[in-house]
């Protein structure tokens, strides 16, 4: 950058760069094309007298305070701040405020070095309190010209705490009674919770004191407690969204109940939990939220809407033990302990019931033992003193029968006789052999079937005639059906076992 100055700044006249009543310099109209104007300032005279007027206006030992909100913030890792601020979205709109008709919204870059950020920053975490974007801010420092870039910057030096504090504070306040108003503060409080709590769901940073003093109260419980970790953040600028997140996968994984925990921190760290979408990320959730987030001061918002509120993680594992351990208590331990109590005495007074009713039982079948006993003597001494008589009768009626007995045999004998001789008469009356020796014969077919009728032959069959002497043989040489005479005939006669050759007539 050229060191050369116009004559003008050269003798300080710092008015000159804002005079808008100077004239411009006069140009000698025979001056050439390559020929400079005159008065006219070079890029250091220019930011020379830039930094007069500023030095004027604004000198170094002045500080002024400005009131803007952080559109852009970015904590250096060679320890300084840098900070875009812009005009609060309530005094600007964002529509179109004040400050941007010519064509930008102005922006304020901010610097604070390391020498000053860090004591500030110290300053800001005693009372919990974290930048962020989107933070209104009231801040204390003075105007500097960056020569290298043509930046006018804002070099911080202090931050007003107390107003922001109480801003925070109004919008945590504000928070609150929109979910008051909206019925949701206390949502998740009216949500049941099982009798006994079996599955944990877990929201917070693995491997921390907080996350392995929770975990510890579970295993060290001597139940079977299973948990369902979601590992997330608990604090920074994705804190928020992760938590909420978290919460609202759990809400829909069949939890018992879900627990929030983190292991302490200043009240910076805990500015996760004071946003409105962990808040209505517990309040909307179907499971009861239980928070143990290590802090021993104020609650967080999140504590507010949980359902339960512990002040560190080892509390909250606590609580879901000591229910568990109630409910085993109710339910296992009393139970057991009356059983326990009960049973000796049961059993004492079953065995001497037991003893009693074998007692009557005894005494019992003792007694019909004589009973019968004593039936069964009286019985066989009647039945001895009265079988000699009862013998007696029975064998006279014995005697008497008997005789009956004889004389009906007999007479039947004589009735079945009788019967058979008749039968023998009348079988003699149909005997064959004695109707043939009356002179009566028998004609048969050589087969041995009796011939009835003469239309029962035929010309030149051979037929039986069975006499009173004997069988004749005879072949039929003809048959007159319907008239008497003769019919001639060869016969063999066979006569008590002969056979012999005759005529005759048939």
């Amino acid at each position: 950058m050229s060191s050369s100055r116009a004559p003008a700044a050269a003798s300080g006249d710092t008015r000159r760069l804002f005079d808008p009543e100077e004239p411009p310099a006069e140009r000698s109209p025979d001056a050439g094309a390559g020929e400079e104007r005159a008065g006219a300032l070079s890029i250091g005279g220019l930011y020379d007298e830039v930094e007069a007027a500023l030095a004027q206006s604004f000198p170094r030992r002045r500080h002024v305070w400005v009131r803007g909100e952080i559109q852009h913030l970015s904590d250096h890792r060679s320890g300084h701040l840098y900070l875009d601020l812009v005009d609060p979205e309530e005094e600007t709109g964002r529509g179109g405020g004040r400050g941007r008709a010519r064509g930008g919204e102005p922006v304020l870059k901010v610097k604070c070095w390391r020498t000053a950020w860090a004591p500030l920053r110290h300053s800001l975490a005693k009372e919990g309190i974290e930048l962020a974007d989107g933070m209104v801010v009231v801040l204390r420092g003075s105007l500097d010209l960056y020569r290298a870039r043509g930046e006018l910057s804002f070099i911080l030096a202090d931050i007003d705490v107390t107003a922001l504090m109480g801003r925070l504070a109004a919008q945590r306040t504000k928070l609150l009674a929109t979910l008051e108003a909206e019925g949701v503060l206390r949502r998740n409080a009216a949500v049941g919770l099982p009798d006994v709590v079996v599955h944990v769901g877990l929201v917070a940073s693995p491997e921390t004191e907080g996350c392995r003093d929770f975990l510890g109260q579970l295993t060290g419980s001597g139940f079977g407690f299973r948990v369902s970790h979601v590992k997330v953040p608990v604090q920074g600028p994705g804190a928020p969204a992760s938590i909420a997140r978290a919460v609202t996968m759990l809400g829909r994984s069949g939890c018992d109940v879900i627990a929030v925990v983190r292991g302490g921190g200043g009240r910076a760290d805990l500015a996760a939990f004071e946003s409105e979408v962990v808040a209505r990320a517990v309040a909307a959730c179907p499971v009861q939220v239980w928070t143990g987030i290590g802090h021993t001061g104020d609650q967080t918002v999140a504590d507010i809407v949980a359902a339960r509120a512990c002040i560190t993680p080892t509390e909250c594992g606590q609580a879901i033990v000591s229910r568990t351990v109630q409910w085993w208590g109710r339910h296992v331990i009393e139970p057991a302990a009356f059983l326990a109590d009960r049973v000796p005495s049961f059993l004492s007074d079953a065995s001497a019931r037991d003893a009693r009713a074998r007692g009557r039982l005894t005494a019992t079948a003792r007694q019909q033992l004589r009973v019968h006993r004593e039936r069964l003597s009286a019985r066989a001494v009647a039945a001895a003193r009265r079988a000699p008589s009862a013998l007696e009768r029975s064998e006279t009626a014995l005697g008497s029968r008997a005789a009956r007995v004889g004389g009906l045999a007999v007479g039947q004998l004589d009735r079945r006789d009788e019967q058979a001789r008749g039968w023998r008469r009348l079988l003699a009356a149909y005997d064959v052999d004695r109707q043939l020796e009356r002179g009566y014969s028998l004609t048969l077919a050589a087969d041995g079937t009796l011939v009835r009728r003469a239309g029962d032959v035929a010309p030149g069959q051979e037929i039986v005639t069975r006499l009173a002497g004997g069988r004749v043989r005879s072949t039929v040489d003809g048959v007159d059906v319907g008239a008497v005479g003769a019919v001639d005939a060869v016969e063999r006669v066979e006569v008590d076992g002969a056979d012999r050759d005759e005529g005759g007539a048939a």
